[in-house]
């Protein structure tokens, strides 16, 4: 039924309506008064008197205070929406003086009008005060058609029309508020959808940027101390001058590989892009050998059963110590020496980096302000439940810890399994 061109057409012409009368709301208010003019007070004008069974009891008016006595009653109604506690005041006041003085009109159906007006637009708290002086001047109207029409009847059926008149404004209403709730809650979910993109997005961002750096920011220390190396071999030994090229070479290539693997996952593909697997512990090895390469001495030493952690975590581990040997091979040089530590115990996982710093001095001592090395090594840990320590060592040099908690968050609904 709601696609039928008919319906359709009258929804467009509802919506056109609405949108001239907040523009324009005095047109409505204009054309309800002329209406009610027009189909209650006219016909009073024609013809003269009330209903013939109340003829005799009606009192009988000039046409000019006929007149006077609709415009009194239909005139407020120019008011309903703006105030619609005044005007219904002034209308039932209008209309108990009319039946006091026994005077008959169609236009009485401007207090009708006013009621559902304040049920609809006025405040709820005057609603039941509206209610109470409707009723006293329906009991006068009922007490002045007694003589012709059995009280209980006049007040039942006068009753029924207050009752109505209440009951449509009431309804449309609440109709409106549901309408305008629904329409809230919408809006709402909108701007939650979208903060919730921005979020999403923001993360991702976060992730991406954290990833390149420990690609980028490894690889190319490593490089800048195999150049370092080679030129000073160049002289010397040209032969290990043409390893460190080779090496670098190696070591660009593969910081090559990882970045275009990074933007494979970027990009929007329908087949997707072809993923080789994150590195994990297996590739501690040879990261260190990388290091190595660029100058450093690194001992390597494990503990515990590293191959039973997932991949998520060892990719964790990985990232960690590369960042800490790459911090190393910044800040410490080329001829230093490092350590690194991995140990599995129960439930933790510590992964930890000295190093003895240049040999030749106290050199370079990583800033005082976290970068976003560590501040990565921080957000890795995090999602782990850990910590990350880092600070000179007691002999000097430069050591790096990070705890990572392997025992799954507790559930926040405490539900059992």
């Amino acid at each position: 039924m709601w696609a039928h061109p008919v319906v359709v057409r009258l929804a467009r012409v509802g919506q056109r309506l609405r949108g001239l009368d907040e523009r324009r709301p005095w047109l409505l208010d204009t054309a309800v008064v002329a209406a009610v003019f027009l189909l209650f007070c006219v016909p009073d004008l024609v013809h003269d008197g009330g209903p013939h069974q109340l003829r005799v009891r009606i009192a009988h008016l000039s046409g000019p205070a006929t007149v006077v006595w609709q415009l009194a009653l239909v005139l407020p109604l120019w008011w309903r929406r703006r105030a619609p506690s005044a005007t219904f005041a002034v209308i039932v006041a209008v209309f108990t003086a009319q039946w006091a003085a026994m005077v008959w009109l169609r236009a009485d159906v401007a207090l009708l009008i006013a009621l559902y007006s304040l049920a609809l637009h006025g405040r709820l708290r005057h609603l039941p005060w509206a209610c109470a002086v409707m009723a006293a001047a329906l009991g006068v109207a009922a007490v002045r058609l007694s003589s012709a029409v059995f009280f209980g009847d006049a007040l039942f059926f006068l009753a029924s029309a207050a009752t109505a008149s209440v009951a449509l404004g009431l309804v449309l209403r609440i109709r409106r508020a549901h309408l305008a709730a629904l329409r809230e809650r919408a809006v709402r979910l909108e701007i939650e959808r979208d903060q919730r993109t921005e979020l999403a997005a923001a993360t991702e961002r976060a992730r991406v940027a954290r990833e390149m750096h420990d690609i980028i920011g490894h690889n190319l220390s490593v490089i800048i101390g195999l150049a370092d190396g080679g030129a000073y071999a160049a002289e010397l030994n040209p032969g290990r001058a043409k390893e460190a090229l080779q090496l670098i070479a190696g070591t660009g290539r593969q910081a090559l590989g990882e970045m275009r693997r990074m933007l494979g996952v970027l990009r929007e593909q329908r087949e997707g892009p072809e993923l080789s697997p994150q590195p994990g512990v297996a590739d501690l090895d040879e990261l260190c050998e990388r290091v190595r390469a660029a100058g450093p001495q690194v001992r390597y030493r494990t503990s515990g059963d590293l191959e039973a952690l997932d991949r998520a975590a060892q990719l964790t581990v990985y990232r960690i110590a590369q960042e800490a040997l790459t911090n190393t091979l910044k800040h410490a040089g080329t001829r230093t020496r490092a350590e690194l530590q991995v140990a599995v115990q129960a439930r933790t996982v510590l992964i930890r980096v000295q190093d003895s710093g240049p040999p030749d001095g106290p050199g370079a001592a990583p800033p005082n302000e976290e970068g976003h090395g560590l501040a990565g090594m921080r957000e890795r840990a995090a999602l782990y439940g850990g910590t990350i320590l880092s600070g000179p060592a007691a002999g000097g040099g430069w050591t790096v810890e990070a705890l990572l908690s392997l025992t799954p968050p507790a559930d926040p609904g405490g539900s059992a399994p």
